[in-house]
């Protein structure tokens, strides 16, 4: 059984070349993990996934693509998806894997109402996160990194928020007690979501935002790499019996 199923949904903007790697490399970077305790599922090129009982954690990655555009390899993934959760493994979905999660379980994605959402924001956390194994004890507001269009606009039923922002009310969830959705990015540092800003700098201006005032207020956070080492502890838990 491998530590971690890193589940790629795609690859980075093409601007993101400049940075060493691909999501997941900083992923397991901030895992402090090396890579051959994963397992990298390329699902946007084709890759099958593995049997349930051969993973210890399943993180599934960003893309530059849409959940809503139904793509074949997203809908298998989907499909795939709550047999995981019956089976009690760690999930952790991040950006599109939190859109694709909520989406698998049985929630609704779209175009964020609110806009384009990108930089480092603060997101509040709910009462619940406050005892919740991957976000406790972290403060009541964070600043975390984000970068998407599209949100979950439903939640699946039985989803706890465990935090919102400004311009999402549904920055993190969980359903149950092991599968986890953030729409922000807790492997970005602030040079990545600035590269990100600057890519969809004319999107960003159509809808009134100021890309200059986002990349002047883009800052690193020891946040990201925090929840991703609390999720591989709990995959390492989960691997030990």
């Amino acid at each position: 059984m491998n530590d971690i199923l890193i589940i790629k949904t795609g690859t980075g903007l093409p601007s993101l070349a400049a940075r060493d790697g691909d999501f997941e490399d900083w992923i397991l970077e901030g895992m402090q993990l090396p890579r051959y305790r994963a397992t990298i599922a390329d699902v946007w090129r084709g890759a099958p996934l593995p049997a349930y009982d051969s993973i210890a954690g399943i993180v599934i990655t960003g893309s530059v693509d849409m959940v809503t555009a139904h793509e074949d390899w997203s809908e298998r993934t989907a499909a795939w998806l709550p047999g995981a959760a019956e089976c009690g493994i760690p999930i952790l979905g991040i950006c599109y894997g939190h859109q694709l999660l909520a989406y698998a379980l049985g929630g609704e994605v779209g175009d964020n109402p609110l806009g384009l959402e990108y930089g480092t924001v603060g997101v509040t956390l709910t009462e619940h996160a406050k005892t919740d194994p991957l976000l406790g004890d972290l403060g009541t507001t964070l600043q975390v990194q984000v970068c998407h269009d599209q949100s979950v606009v439903r939640l699946p039923e039985g989803a706890t928020v465990l935090a919102s922002s400004a311009m999402d009310p549904y920055q993190a969830f969980v359903v149950g007690e092991n599968a986890w959705g953030l729409q922000f990015h807790p492997e970005f540092d602030a040079a990545t979501v600035a590269i990100c800003i600057r890519e969809s700098r004319d999107a960003l201006v159509r809808q009134g935002s100021d890309p200059d005032r986002l990349l002047e207020t883009c800052v690193d956070t020891p946040v990201g790499p925090e929840i991703l080492r609390r999720f591989a502890a709990l995959a390492a838990k989960r691997l030990l019996g």
